[in-house]
């Protein structure tokens, strides 16, 4: 969840039309979501730090990823697009990274040599992610499997709903198109964020969903597959937030990630069921996150033609729908 206000317009502009009809109210509104956007914006960190990087090509067996170099053989390419949480921004190590997690799902689920490339870039906007694919197409041949999360850098940049889903939508087409199956995690819910203050934070949540619907029907036009990242993760972000959020206060942390990963990695295993048929050794156990609940970690993760195996002793529960709005 790349949580950044760089303009104390960004959102509180916006928002104050929405909520005064009259000159006076207007002005009121205005008045006080700039104020608050201003203040939100001493408190949100910038983010100065690289995130962990650690493309290469994995294997089942959780050995340490092999450096790629021309040559090196992998049967599937995945590649990472989006903002600062597909970089996994917030992580203190390379192994709670959503990219590692999705790769190494991938090589534990199916036995194939899976090679990581991470394109997402800290602060990106939709325009950044369709620069990050038109940048790719240029240096080299397209991924088998790509994953693209944002949408929050939209929210906070004022840019349009419908241009935010109408670039993510060229974004998915493109890869689509060349044969790449691609999942999309939908715009978070920045109304987590109890540094933002209300009504700014109600605001950016009212944006944040609209956002992710309108991301979800274009994903889907473009033939791409959604996943809600919002209404998989909003109660486990308000039920832990010490545990959800990194140092920061406002970046997701390892356990977050690893919730978010599984999320999108049922996604691909569903998809990509017909191109590598079923997994021959048992698939390995969850990600680490001890510090949440067990049942809160097992909650929501459900598949279609594949299993994510549940914790010991542990029964999932009721969770929206992967490729729902």
């Amino acid at each position: 969840m790349t949580i950044r206000v760089p303009r104390r317009s960004t959102i509180a502009l916006a928002a104050a039309g929405a909520l005064a009809s009259t000159g006076t109210a207007y002005l009121g509104a205005r008045n006080l979501l700039v104020g608050q956007a201003t203040q939100a914006r001493t408190v949100i960190p910038r983010a100065w730090e690289v995130p962990p990087r650690a493309d290469g090509v994995y294997t089942r067996g959780g050995e340490p990823a092999q450096r790629w170099l021309r040559g090196v053989p992998f049967d599937l390419h995945l590649m990472m697009f989006g903002d600062s949480t597909a970089t996994g921004y917030g992580c203190t190590s390379a192994e709670e990274v959503p990219g590692v997690l999705v790769a190494r799902g991938l090589a534990e689920q199916t036995g194939t040599r899976i090679r990581l490339s991470t394109k997402a870039i800290v602060g990106a906007t939709s325009k950044g992610v369709l620069s990050q694919v038109d940048a790719m197409f240029v240096t080299g041949p397209p991924p088998d499997v790509a994953v693209i999360m944002s949408g929050a850098n939209d929210i906070t940049a004022l840019n349009g709903v419908g241009p935010s889903a109408h670039r993510l939508n060229l974004a998915v087409r493109k890869l689509h198109s060349r044969g790449g199956v691609v999942v999309v995690g939908t715009c978070p819910d920045l109304g987590v964020i109890s540094a933002i203050p209300q009504p700014l934070r109600s605001l950016a949540h009212a944006r944040g969903s609209q956002l992710a619907r309108a991301q979800a029907g274009a994903v889907r036009a473009a033939g791409g597959i959604p996943v809600p990242l919002a209404q998989l993760l909003d109660a486990d972000f308000r039920a832990k937030p010490e545990q959800m959020f990194s140092a920061d206060g406002f970046h997701p942390a390892a356990a977050a990630y690893a919730l978010a990963a599984q999320h999108l990695l049922v996604a691909l295993l569903d998809a990509l069921g017909e191109k590598i048929g079923a997994p021959t050794l048992p698939p390995p156990p969850p990600p680490d996150a001890a510090a949440l609940d067990r049942d809160q970690i097992r909650r929501g993760i459900m598949s279609r033609l594949w299993h994510v195996p549940p914790l010991p002793g542990h029964q999932p529960g009721p969770r929206p729908p992967v490729g729902s709005d």
